[in-house]
């Protein structure tokens, strides 16, 4: 090829490519700001489907009205979340990939086990979505009508009392290793492989009580399938306002909540953190959604994200503290 016949200068052919290569890219650059995102968002949930993850599909249908892109839900269980939170740190940080975090997979597990497969720094924490009240509970058949009750008698039989829980490790049972030592009590600890196994042992009356969250545990009171004796909050929560805190039931100081957000792996861009974080604020701030979840004993709590950022990183060492109180290990 002659590149010195009229049309192959060397000059025009870079001219032309640069001009090519500029139309190209310009339509593309601009979207991936403004109009992001152009596709679906995949959610990684690390908890199995029709358990865990409840939460975390009522979040993503409000999400998607916001970025009016749909929200794909990729439930990735195991390891009390680790497996799913791991594979989320290693996504592409393009903001096509965030997780569904809680306060154990972003803070409890890290001190739980022994490696956990990501760092807290691998994640850009993007918006709070809730906190998240537990409930003690007893099965409708049980003798025991209040928390002041039952924890009377433990005091008098101590280890004659079971508290089941969701799992080593997990918020139910830290619930009730922090319960135990706060009110100076004594049980034997039941772990199950989930809530719902150990809910309904509860209810049976095979186990004495349980401390869980509250979104499981709302409904199945308001039907009287269950007793619910207290609420792990400071204040008492809107979906059971007349259930007593633990500090009002003999166990002052006792504080105790779940909480949930969402995440990127770290690289995101923060145009597309901020557009999801503002996103995640206008669903929240939906009235009738923020009703809804109020009645299942969930309250949105909507931040910004330097705020969320610094709460992640103060209930790391304030969980941190609880692990090290009740003495929990998952090997």
């Amino acid at each position: 090829m002659n590149l010195k016949k009229p049309g192959y200068a060397p000059t025009r052919v870079l001219a032309m490519l640069a001009l090519f290569t500029a139309v190209a890219a310009g339509p593309a650059a601009a979207g991936s700001d403004a109009d992001w995102p152009q596709r679906p968002v995949t959610m990684i949930v690390p908890f199995v489907a029709g358990g865990g993850d409840t939460l975390a599909r009522l979040y993503a249908r409000e999400l998607e009205k916001q970025i009016r892109q749909p929200i794909i839900i990729d439930n990735r269980a195991g390891a009390g979340g680790n497996i799913g939170t791991a594979a989320a740190a290693r996504a592409t940080p393009d903001g096509q990939t965030v997780v569904f975090g809680t306060n154990g997979t972003m803070a409890t597990n890290h001190w739980l086990y022994k490696s956990v497969g990501y760092a807290p720094e691998d994640f850009e924490p993007i918006a709070r979505f809730s906190v998240i009240s537990m409930v003690m509970f007893v099965g409708p058949e049980s003798p025991f009508k209040s928390a002041r009750e039952l924890i009377a008698y433990a005091k008098k039989h101590p280890g004659e009392l079971t508290c089941a829980s969701a799992g080593n490790g997990t918020a139910s049972h830290m619930a009730c290793g922090l319960l135990q030592q706060m009110a100076k009590v004594e049980f034997t600890h039941v772990p199950y492989k989930g809530g719902a196994p150990a809910s309904t042992d509860v209810r049976s009356g095979r186990v004495s009580f349980m401390i869980d969250v509250a979104p499981h545990l709302v409904p199945l009171a308001k039907g009287g399938q269950i007793k619910a004796l207290a609420v792990s909050t400071p204040e008492r929560i809107p979906a059971l306002p007349d259930v007593p805190t633990l500090a009002e039931s003999g166990v002052p100081g006792y504080e105790l909540f779940a909480w949930d957000g969402l995440f990127a792996p770290k690289g995101t861009p923060p145009e597309r953190l901020d557009r999801l974080h503002q996103a995640v604020n206008a669903a929240l701030a939906d009235p009738a959604f923020d009703r809804s979840m109020q009645e299942r004993g969930s309250i949105n709590s909507p931040m910004s994200r330097s705020e969320f950022a610094a709460f992640v990183r103060k209930e790391y060492e304030r969980l941190g503290e609880i692990v090290k109180l009740t003495g929990a290990r998952v090997d």
